[in-house]
């Protein structure tokens, strides 16, 4: 796992990648290191994928990908729903992290909703960021791209919600492996 914290100006920006060790083995990721405190708790903006989101960030994905000679992720609408509802409960929570309220990570999430997993890896970000900036970021930092550029993954979904503030956006991406 690494992380990358970056202050820009007044603004937190913050970004955190979750290895592909979880498979959803309960208490896999029973503690997040890069847990951070974002935003103060409340009702949060939980926003469904659409398949275009979930579409443009399979390709952005596969930019980088294919400059390595890995095979292609496929947009996933299991993966697309698991990484909105963490968006949702890191808003909610104003909290980035990869533990969820009820889960351990990744794994046991996409676990929930029948997608069984032999490897998931999931990048989160919290700040000002529209899709095509967080993805920017995520393919641009070490940490992100080791999740990125995991040779099996075959699956992707991406997610957000909009804090309580009603600025800050969290996000989640999901990458996966089927058994």
């Amino acid at each position: 796992m690494s992380a990358k914290v970056l202050s820009v100006g007044v603004l937190f920006l913050g970004l955190a990648a979750c290895g592909a060790k979880d498979t959803g083995t309960p208490g896999s990721a029973a503690a997040d290191p890069h847990d951070v405190q974002v935003i103060a708790s409340g009702e949060a903006t939980c926003l469904a994928t659409t398949r275009d989101q979930n579409r443009i960030g399979a390709h952005r994905t596969n930019s980088v990908r294919s400059r390595v000679g890995f095979a292609s992720v496929e947009p996933n609408d299991i993966l697309a729903m698991v990484a909105a509802r963490h968006a949702c409960d890191m808003a909610k929570r104003g909290r980035m992290t990869h533990v969820g309220s009820t889960t351990s990570g990744p794994g046991a999430r996409v676990k929930v909703l029948g997608y069984k997993p032999a490897l998931t890896a999931e990048n989160i970000a919290a700040g000002p960021f529209d899709l095509q900036r967080v993805l920017h970021e995520w393919n641009r930092s070490p940490g992100h791209l080791e999740n990125i550029l995991i040779p099996n993954i075959r699956d992707y979904g991406i997610g957000q919600a909009i804090g309580a503030d009603g600025k800050t956006r969290f996000w989640a991406a999901v990458y996966a492996a089927p058994r």
